[in-house]
Order: C-alpha cells, then sequence, then structure tokens
C-alpha cells in the first residue's frame, strides 16, 4: 500500500528581506507520528525565498523516506499554495527557479497543496523562530532531527538533539499551550476581570490627508493643524469617559503627539511601544496608491493578493502582525485587568480587530479607520476575547477628515 507523508513548512524574515530561516515537520499522515525535524538558516533573504526554501527541503526528505509516497504539503502562505498548484501564475524569476526546484522532487500528481491558517502550522513556525534566534546570538547551524536522531551536518549541539518520549511529551504540551481558547459566550460566562485596549488611531497628517503611503521606517510625519485639533477632540473623550489607567503609544511622532494630548488631559504619563508601529511600506513610503500603481503594477499586484507579501524593502502584513501580537501580549501581561489607551496606526489597530474576532488577516483589506477614532477590544485570562466598539467617531463631528483618510 502506498504511504502517505504530510510535511508542514514555513519561513520567516525579520525584516524581510532580513535574517531568515525555514522550518519544515515531515509526519507520517496515519498516525501523526514526527518523522523529521528540519531547519537551516538562510542569511537575509525575503519571508517568500524562506517559505519556498522550507517546502523544498521538506520535499526532499520526504522524498528521502520514501519517493513512492503520496505528499500532502501545508503552509500557511497563501501565495505558494496557489502558485504550487497551478492557480496563481509566478511572475518573479527567483520564486519561479525555487517553484521549479520543488516541483521537480516528485513526479507530477504525487504531492498536493493544502493552506492552513498560522495557527495549524506553528510547529515549522517554532522551528523557524528557534533557527533565527540561535544564528543571531552566533550559533550559525542547521537544525536536523531525523527519525529520532540528528545527522552528522548539525553543527550546534546546545541547538539540536534527538527526538525521545520526553521531547515528544513537550512538543504536545507546548501545541496544547499554543491551542485557542474554547469557544464561550463572552458577556454570559465569568472569564475573569479582562484586559481592556482602548485603540485609538492617530491624528491626521498631511501624508494621511493626501493619502499617501506613511509607514514604518519613511518620513517620520506630525500631526497637521488638523490632526491637532482631532487630538484634542480625542482627548476630551477620554476625559470624558474617565476610564483610563495607563496610555501606551507607537514610537512614531503622530502617535506620541495624539497620545500626550490626552495625557496632559487627564494627567497620565505616555508609554512607548515599539511594537505597535505602522507597517513599513518601503520604497512605497510618500507615494499615492496611484503612484505604486503605476511604478510598481507587479508588485502592487502581489502585496494584494497575499499578507505574505511586503513592499519592496518594507514589511509584509504577516510579519506586521507577529510583531504587534507580540506587543498585544507584553500589554496584557504588564497591566492585567486595567484599561489600556492604545494609541497606534491603522494596520496595528486591524490586526488586534482581527485577532481579537478570529477573523483572517485578510480582513484587514476590508476595514476603514477614521484618524482619532475608538475601537475596544477585551483580552480575557483564559484566551479569549471580546470586541465592545469598532472605529467610533462620534466625538469628532467638528473636525471630521475627509473619507476614508
Amino acid at each position: 500500500m502506498t504511504r502517505s507523508l504530510i510535511v508542514e513548512a514555513d519561513g520567516g524574515s525579520r525584516g524581510n528581506p532580513g535574517p531568515a530561516a525555514y522550518g519544515a515537520v515531515v509526519r507520517d499522515a496515519v498516525t501523526g507520528a514526527v518523522l523529521a525535524e528540519l531547519a537551516e538558516y538562510l542569511g537575509v533573504v525575503s519571508n517568500n525565498v524562506a517559505e519556498y526554501r522550507g517546502a523544498i527541503a521538506g520535499l526532499e526528505h520526504a522524498f528521502q523516506i520514501d519517493p513512492q509516497a503520496t505528499v500532502e504539503m501545508r503552509l500557511d502562505s497563501k501565495l505558494i499554495v496557489e502558485q504550487m498548484s497551478g492557480r496563481w501564475q509566478i511572475k518573479h524569476p527567483d520564486m519561479r527557479d525555487l517553484a521549479r526546484r520543488a516541483r521537480a522532487v516528485y513526479p507530477p500528481g504525487q504531492v498536493t497543496y493544502t493552506w492552513v491558517p498560522r495557527e495549524r502550522n506553528k510547529h515549522a513556525d517554532s522551528l523557524v523562530n528557534e533557527m533565527i534566534d540561535g544564528a543571531l546570538a552566533g550559533n550559525d547551524a542547521r537544525i536536523a532531527r531525523l527519525d529520532g536522531a540528528p545527522s552528522e551536518d548539525v553543527t550546534a549541539e546546545d541547538i539540536v538533539g534527538s527526538i525521545d518520549v520526553e521531547r515528544s511529551r513537550a512538543v504536545v504540551s507546548e501545541q496544547a499551550a499554543g491551542a485557542p481558547a474554547p469557544n464561550v459566550m463572552v458577556g454570559w460566562a465569568d472569564l475573569g476581570a479582562p484586559t481592556v485596549t482602548v485603540l485609538a488611531r492617530h491624528g491626521a497628517t498631511a501624508l494621511s490627508l493626501e493619502k499617501r503611503f506613511s509607514g514604518r521606517g519613511g518620513f517620520d510625519a506630525p500631526l497637521s493643524p488638523l490632526g491637532e485639533g482631532q487630538a484634542r477632540a480625542l482627548a476630551a473623550e477620554i476625559a470624558l469617559r474617565g476610564d483610563i489607567d495607563r496610555i501606551v503609544a507607537s514610537p512614531l511622532l503622530r502617535t506620541r503627539q495624539t497620545a500626550q494630548h490626552v495625557a496632559d488631559r487627564v494627567g497620565l504619563t505616555v508609554e512607548v511601544e515599539d511594537g505597535f508601529a505602522e507597517c513599513g511600506f518601503g520604497e512605497w513610503d510618500g507615494h499615492t496608491f496611484a503612484d505604486v500603481r503605476e511604478r510598481w503594477p507587479v508588485e502592487l499586484e502581489e502585496w494584494l493578493a497575499s499578507t505574505s507579501v511586503a513592499p519592496p524593502g518594507g514589511e509584509s502584513f504577516e510579519s506586521c502582525r507577529d510583531r504587534v501580537l507580540s506587543a498585544r501580549l507584553r500589554v496584557v501581561e504588564r497591566f492585567p485587568g486595567e484599561r489600556v489607551l492604545v494609541v497606534a496606526h491603522v494596520t496595528p489597530i486591524k490586526v488586534l480587530v482581527s485577532e481579537a474576532v478570529g477573523a483572517p488577516l485578510t480582513s484587514v483589506y476590508r476595514m476603514e479607520l477614521p484618524p482619532c477614532s475608538l475601537s475596544t477590544l477585551a483580552w480575557f485570562p483564559d484566551g479569549n476575547a471580546s470586541m465592545f466598539s469598532f472605529a467610533e467617531a462620534a466625538h469628532l463631528r467638528e473636525v471630521a477628515a475627509p473619507h476614508g483618510t
């Protein structure tokens, strides 16, 4: 009988392009047993390159196990799944070369590609982070845990080790710890005191009024006169509600200026959290959407098609999500049970809303947030979350910006 294998693969870079690695897990499809864990540090490459390299490594090892096997490749990159399944064109020459390598491992028809949510690809993702962390700490190594024993080409004994019963139990525990919280009827069950994040977008800048990309790493735009008025209106609203314990802001100037208006009004200090900075738009920064469509048509199409794709020199929505959710976790751990005003940007706020309601990351394409609008999310101790409001803007009647800015 033909054997069936599952390959779970992932790749990532911190910066996109930036320090990058891939991770791959090969399993027996019937028993679910882990047959191999593979990872390698790749130097400075893009997310897409790292993800393709993970798929190739997993396929090549599956072929070593059984060249006759049928293989299900599972990735959380929709771009690669669609490209390798033949439904999307591969326009970038580097991606075409990597796709050819992947297709050459097994004969046509033996491999199928399945997209899975990121939370169902945590094993491969953990290998990516383990590899990058090790490399940045000076341990430039590969991970190759093969059928219970490390391969001969492993070079960092403190990072790699054999798969044994105790490790298998640890992996199960790690997976259980990262599992999503069970569904409950929020508001009907006693889930404990939540940490509430009241999310405020900053006031308008000259760039936002002209609908220009303005992200992390670009020009650090200050508030415009209209934005200053919006920030004062936000401060008056927060003071009227009278229920904020902390103020946290992105490190960018426009968010710190907006947060300071509130802090001066309510008598609190502003704490800066780098993880809440706007997504990096790289070479697109300062350009309008029409400019980008004219100068980077292929790159824009790929960016709109996949949250794993970054603008040239910028940051993908997936990379942005990872740091925003890490920042959220730090806030929740530091301020349990408190109400925290988080002054941030369009993308981080959308990411937090999608996380709270369990929506896919692609939902960021379908939300609009006026400057200085308010969205309120509750994060409960058991891992559940709830949205109380989204894009409240009644307090901005006298200082509303043009639609969509």
